[in-house]
């Protein structure tokens, strides 16, 4: 069947949290030392990874991690913890580190997001955004003049699901008046993104490398199936 409709991840596949502009201050532990860049870059990873749960948490912990994406106050909770279980000593340093990941306009847009997402709408082919993320990530597109390039978003703490629950991939669907077996999803998750599967759609996966070692992943994906040269 033809693809009439292309449904996009948003963290790992459309834009990244780069280090640098998390991190943005040089940051030291409890004792003085200075985290290094393997430290960091395991922050990050725990902060941002689709599915995996890198530490343990208490039974409230737990609820909040298992909900975080649905709750800005509970992603806000759990995440300030894992920062202070990964060694960040003080409140303030870890709350402006969740100030910046929370941040739209501080993620960095893969090198050919902006061809994507445009070539699809100059050939009329609807696209959305299906995201496990409890905050508003459309100032990240409207800041590329992709307002017009997108057709939808489903994100998880607007749609009361999360990744792979079908229902999420269904609202974005639905919101495109497109059937699953017509729509191919895009993503770094086999296990999350992978779940539109069930419903029929097509799925191909993307690494979440650094935007500087992952230049035109995107445009691989539109080119094996045939829609792009």
């Amino acid at each position: 069947m033809t693809i009439e409709a292309v449904l996009f991840d948003y963290s790992g596949t459309l834009f990244r949290l780069e280090d640098a502009q998390f991190w943005g201050e040089e940051l030291h532990t409890a004792d003085g030392r200075v985290l290094d860049m393997h430290e960091q870059a395991e922050i990050m990873r725990r902060m941002t990874a689709p599915v995996e749960q890198a530490m343990r948490f208490d039974e409230r912990g737990q609820h909040a991690w298992d909900n975080r994406d649905l709750d800005p106050e509970l992603h806000r909770y759990i995440l300030l913890e894992v920062l202070r279980q990964s060694g960040v000593p003080t409140e303030d340093q870890a709350e402006r580190l969740y100030q910046r990941l929370i941040d739209p306009l501080a993620w960095t847009p893969y090198p050919d997001t902006v061809a994507v997402l445009n070539s699809l709408a100059a050939q009329g082919i609807p696209t959305a955004v299906v995201s496990n993320i409890p905050f508003d990530i459309r100032p990240a597109f409207t800041a590329l003049g992709l307002d017009a390039a997108l057709g939808a978003f489903a994100l998880s703490f607007e749609v009361g699901a999360i990744k792979p629950d079908p229902r999420i991939f269904r609202a974005a669907l639905d919101k495109l008046g497109v059937e699953p077996g017509a729509a191919l999803m895009v993503g770094d998750s086999a296990e999350a993104d992978g779940g539109a599967a069930a419903l029929g759609c097509r799925f191909a996966l993307v690494e979440a490398l650094p935007t500087a070692e992952r230049a035109d992943a995107l445009l691989d994906v539109l080119r094996q199936y045939g829609l792009a040269e």
